[in-house]
């Protein structure tokens, strides 16, 4: 049989991925390296995202944790029914997924400037493929500045990387927990605490954003305080979404779609609308 090509494949057809690796991350939280069982693999860019889809129940949007030539690597937490059959599906099972969707994360207009990545719990995988590309063309940029947050420590994602990262020397790397148990010995608080201990220059920086809507307002908030403009913070507002292709309309948030227009905005775009309780 030949492959398919991707002309061949209506933008609303899963194409059938298997499982061939899953990690745990957390308590909920999975790591699934999938590979195409027909057709060319998906190589997404740093912010996109796919539609994951597990037979007879349903799909969902899930963001790329990784960008890999070879296999689609996806970071998911188990919250629904969705989710949690994602996340349970072994190697050698298979997934649909549709995609990529959505814009990407500006890295290439970042580059000659300062990296600030700000991530809250899960909001680390979208950020990941960024904060990748960034080290793998180090020289392209200038300070980098990764600063996490978590509940607890056990919610922290990647935690052996984490280590990788912090014995880095050309990255400064600042985690932080909301509460802290007998085995932590870091920081102690909410992640845009973090932001006046990083050291960049506000007038070479680029700053992406992901976290519960309420982390990125007083993240970016944070941010604007040390002199970043608003056109230079990014978020990710794909928590929303359900399609993938702006057919629902379940991600409207005021003129915008956020799976058709984003899911990557500025915060000058973006401080407005998330300033509205109802939207």
């Amino acid at each position: 049989m030949a492959a398919l090509a991707e002309s061949d494949i209506a933008p609303m057809t899963p194409r059938p991925f298997r499982v061939v690796e899953r990690r745990r991350e957390t308590g909920d939280t999975w790591t699934l390296e999938l590979e195409p069982s027909t057709g060319l693999p998906l190589v997404p860019q740093p912010g996109q995202f796919t539609m994951l889809y597990a037979f007879g129940i349903g799909e969902v949007p899930i963001s790329v944790s990784r960008i890999d030539a070879s296999r689609l690597v996806h970071t998911v937490r188990a919250v629904g029914a969705v989710t949690e059959a994602v996340c349970a599906s072994q190697p050698g099972s298979v997934l649909g997924v549709r995609g990529p969707y959505g814009n990407a994360w500006p890295v290439a207009e970042a580059a000659g400037g300062d990296v600030v990545i700000v991530a809250g719990g899960i909001g680390l995988a979208p950020l990941r493929p960024a904060l990748l590309h960034v080290l793998e063309h180090r020289a392209d940029y200038g300070e980098v500045a990764l600063l996490y947050g978590g509940r607890t420590p056990p919610e922290l994602l990647y935690r052996d990387e984490l280590d990788e990262l912090a014995a880095r020397g050309d990255l400064q790397v600042h985690v932080t927990v909301d509460t802290a148990d007998a085995t932590w010995r870091g920081d102690v608080g909410v992640v845009p605490k973090l932001i006046e201990r990083a050291a960049f220059d506000r007038a070479r920086a680029t700053a992406f954003v992901v976290g519960p809507e309420i982390m990125m307002h007083f993240a970016a908030q944070a941010l604007l305080d040390r002199g970043v403009a608003a056109d230079s913070i990014h978020v990710s507002m794909e928590r929303n979404m359900r399609c993938g292709l702006g057919h629902c309309g379940h991600c409207q948030l005021g003129p915008t779609l956020i799976c058709r227009d984003g899911p990557v905005y500025s915060w000058a775009a973006m401080e407005s609308l998330m300033a509205v309780r109802e939207l």
